[in-house]
């Protein structure tokens, strides 16, 4: 069999890596031509992982995507594998260069508009649920139980202008410090969802005796109901009510009382600039920063011209890739708050004697990503190239408008909702291994890093970013998804709603202790 040429079985993203990434499955004794020499292959490489293009020593800089990836922990002979057998993630300095690449403003665009819900507060929404908002997770199944019967009474029927009823319900709400960074995360991730454009009235369920009183979120977070009417929210305690029977009685009746006012919302013609865009990835793989990322982040910045916001989260996955959004920051204030976050992060996982390279996690690995630098230098792909006009808080509300970074865990579920409790209104989830994830009241847009995985996951998969590997551009994937953003914020169906999945997805970040 002859050599056949690099660029058709793998990808080199800059001109100085010294690794490319397989394309497809490359069998062992392959012979692959680049740069007038010929790589041999002493052992299969999986699509997704990397290959040496040359030799690289022992203790030399593996890099790709132009950067830094890890250490060579042994000399590597080009075309072997390399991957966490002969990688080391070691610490290297990084140069944040606060705003020295900060970009001018997008060009102006020929602006794009979607149906969406005009709440005439100020808040514009893709989705119109009423939520069944737990403070605690001594009332989930009772949260969970008045959904239910709202289903199986099939009372939606008469309201087709409702999405549906969500129960918000989460493991936390008690055993922790009253009024601490705990309390008032939750109540502040709780308050986001209420507040939340996707919701268009919402009713609070408790137990009564717990640390997370329905009173403490109301006054701390200004909580007023429907439509920005100025009267506080319908709360129901299962103590007060008398137990789980009366208290699903109860919140039935408080829901049947709402649909008639939420059911006669209609959507609207507005501009795209009114989409707030939360990203992710999950089950990540070694093309995700090839093809599904790059182009996520050409929709980002599609999205930013459009005078919309677009989200990033994940800090532990921006550790090691850091100073390439700093050098993006409008300012060294924005950008000295994400190293202020990234040596935080660092603290705080040495008190429990880990390291933020146990990420990536056994499936990533398996999937080719070697080093969280490598894994955070494809992650931050979803971010475009725009500037990066602010860093966030967990769940704190997105005002800016551009390209944010939120600080959440790299853990999906938590990050998403906490994106979402920030304002996203549509999401975007990129993902090689395949994961399903989905989060009500948000519709979750799935992008798969790879074809044989969209073709294996069909159902829940939204988007083939593998044509990318087969030749595609990326700008054009990249609009393929922004018009998938704007068909989606008007109303179309995700494959993630379309199977019903996002109930169960809400997840606040706790911080601990619990006591």
């Amino acid at each position: 069999m002859s050599a056949v040429p690099l660029s058709q079985v793998a990808v080199q993203l800059r001109p100085n890596d010294n690794v490319a990434v397989a394309a497809r499955h490359l069998p062992e004794g392959m012979e692959i031509q680049h740069n007038g020499a010929t790589l041999g292959l002493p052992q299969r490489i999986g699509m997704g992982h990397k290959l040496a293009l040359r030799d690289i020593k022992k203790g030399e800089a593996v890099y790709k995507y132009g950067q830094i990836i890890g250490f060579a922990s042994q000399d590597i002979p080009a075309g072997s594998h390399v991957h966490v057998h002969n990688v080391a993630a070691e610490a290297f300095e990084r140069d944040y260069a606060f705003c020295r690449d900060c970009p001018p403003p997008p060009s102006p665009a020929e602006p794009r508009s979607f149906m969406g819900f005009d709440r005439g507060d100020g808040r514009f929404g893709t989705r119109n649920y009423i939520a069944i908002i737990s403070t605690v997770n001594c009332s989930a199944s009772a949260s969970k139980y008045i959904s239910d019967r709202i289903k199986e009474t099939q009372l939606l029927r008469d309201y087709p202008n409702v999405d549906g009823v969500v129960a918000i319900t989460h493991k936390a709400g008690c055993a922790m410090q009253y009024d601490g960074p705990d309390h008032n995360q939750l109540d502040r991730t709780l308050a986001g969802f209420a507040k939340h454009a996707n919701v268009a009235a919402y009713i609070l369920v408790g137990l009564g005796c717990e640390t997370g009183q329905a009173i403490h979120l109301i006054e701390h977070q200004g909580l007023i109901q429907l439509n920005g009417a100025r009267k506080k929210p319908q709360v129901i305690t299962i103590q007060e009510c008398g137990g789980i029977r009366k208290t699903v009685d109860a919140g039935v009746k408080l829901i049947a009382e709402l649909l008639p006012e939420v059911n006669d919302i209609k959507r609207t013609h507005l501009p795209a600039s009114k989409i707030v865009l939360g990203t992710n990835c999950g089950g990540s793989d070694g093309n995700s920063g090839v093809t599904a990322n790059p182009a996520l982040g050409v929709a980002s910045d599609l999205l930013v011209a459009q005078g919309g916001a677009s989200i990033i989260g994940e800090t532990p996955e921006i550790y090691g890739a850091e100073h390439l959004l700093t050098r993006r920051a409008v300012s060294r204030q924005v950008g000295e708050k994400l190293v202020e976050r990234i040596k935080w992060w660092e603290w705080y996982t040495s008190i429990f004697g880990a390291q933020i390279n146990n990420n990536p996690s056994p499936g990533n690995k398996e999937g080719g990503l070697t080093t969280i630098y490598e894994k955070s230098l494809g992650a931050i792909a979803k971010g475009g190239s725009t500037a990066l006009v602010d860093v966030v808080g967990y769940a704190e509300p997105v005002k800016a408008k551009g390209f944010v970074v939120m600080d959440t865990p790299g853990y999906d579920p938590v990050s998403m909702t906490g994106i979402v409790a920030g304002g996203a209104n549509v999401l975007v989830f990129t993902t090689g291994r395949g994961s399903v994830f989905g989060c009500k009241p948000a519709p979750s847009i799935k992008v798969a890093t790879n074809t044989p995985m969209y073709q294996h996951m069909i159902d829940d998969m939204d988007i083939d970013a593998g044509v990318i590997l087969e030749g595609r551009p990326v700008e054009e994937v990249g609009r393929q998804i922004f018009e998938e953003i704007l068909a989606v914020a008007g109303g179309k169906k995700t494959k993630s709603e379309l199977n019903g999945v996002g109930e169960e997805e809400f997840a606040p970040w706790s911080i601990g202790p619990t006591l």
